[in-house]
């Protein structure tokens, strides 16, 4: 079957996003995020390309996203760490949990350890063991292969960049740890003092810009394509679509196309969004965007059958839909097909 819908995926934008984003960490290695199926993107698809490039190391949510990525033998870290039921994926091997909460430590001892990575808190409260676990020799014993932490406001100019950076700084030689790390997309546009021995980009791979100092040097990866289900005259007066959002000031040339909520083009798109034709022309939505569906305003001689890209800029897609740019790529719905270059 053919989809009437289709993501076109930039590979080489990917691949260029991550050598950008390995420049700028300097002397650290640069991995990636691969979770939430690489970001909507596909995993398998996005890690394959990152590791042809040189990528070394993958970071996903949870044991059933690494057994995914198993095939490719890459080294994958886990970055909800490991829980009971977990324990028989962790002793296939084919990832690293990171452990996050002296219980999982305990876990992971008591099942005889090996290399693992651990979660340290710096003043994000979410994942976790504290500093003062690591004085106490919660660590001790460990076969840490990174040691990290998580900035959480990175795509801001906040205090708080400096102080977690600082409290991850002061934990520098206090474990056995191989590595530390702790930049974000957003961290590594702080410069390299935030890097240390390895990055963890995810946003900016994808196209995302958490900082404007990447503004100039990320690449657009995603762009929706759908095709056009009827052409339609509404005459002047007349509405389109739910709740009649939308008034014809003259009589109007009207494509409906097969996207909607439901594949990841949300609500917030309405009467702002716009998509543009082969031939370049703009085509700005009208109405409200339904659950399968959206109106546009045609330009030209566009058909039924014809396929229109909408603008999918993350930055200015965030502005307008009031959507964040991570939602805006992890909720990318299953019936677009994925279509790489």
């Amino acid at each position: 079957m053919h989809a009437p819908l289709r993501l076109r995926l930039d590979g080489d934008a990917l691949v260029q996003n991550w050598r950008t984003l390995d420049r700028m960490s300097g002397t650290a290695a640069c991995g990636a995020a691969v979770k939430a199926n690489g970001y909507g993107l596909g995993a398998i698809e996005v890690a394959s390309r990152l590791a042809h490039a040189g990528c070394r190391d993958f970071f996903v949510s949870n044991w059933q996203e690494a057994a995914e990525l198993a095939p490719l033998g890459l080294t994958v870290s886990v970055l909800h760490g490991v829980r009971a039921e977990d324990m028989p994926a962790a002793a296939a091997s084919f990832a690293r949990p990171v452990l996050n909460t002296p219980t999982q430590v305990a876990r992971w001892k008591a099942a005889g350890g090996g290399v693992c990575d651990v979660m340290v808190d710096t003043g994000m409260n979410r994942l976790g063991v504290s500093a003062d676990d690591v004085a106490s020799g919660l660590l001790d014993g460990l076969q840490i292969e990174t040691l990290m932490s998580h900035l959480a406001c990175a795509d801001e100019d906040s205090l708080m960049n400096a102080e977690q950076r600082d409290r991850f700084a002061a934990l520098v030689g206090r474990t056995m740890a191989k590595r530390m790390s702790l930049a974000n997309s957003g961290g590594v546009a702080l410069g390299e003092r935030y890097a240390f021995d390895l990055t963890r980009p995810g946003l900016a791979l994808y196209g995302g810009i958490p900082r404007p100092e990447l503004g100039d040097l990320i690449r657009q990866v995603v762009r929706p394509e759908a095709q056009i289900l009827q052409r339609r005259r509404v005459s002047r007066g007349g509405s389109v679509g739910y709740n009649a959002q939308w008034y014809a000031a003259v009589d109007t040339e009207v494509g409906i196309v097969n996207l909607g909520y439901a594949d990841g083009y949300w609500r917030g798109f309405s009467n702002i969004g716009t998509a543009s034709s082969v031939a370049g022309n703009d085509l700005p939505v009208l109405g409200r965007v339904s659950m399968d569906l959206v109106a546009i305003a045609l330009a030209g001689d566009e058909i039924e059958g014809d396929w229109v890209s909408f603008d999918y800029r993350l930055p200015a897609a965030a502005a307008a839909s009031g959507m964040s740019q991570y939602e805006l790529l992890t909720g990318l719905g299953g019936r677009f097909v994925r279509m790489w270059n």
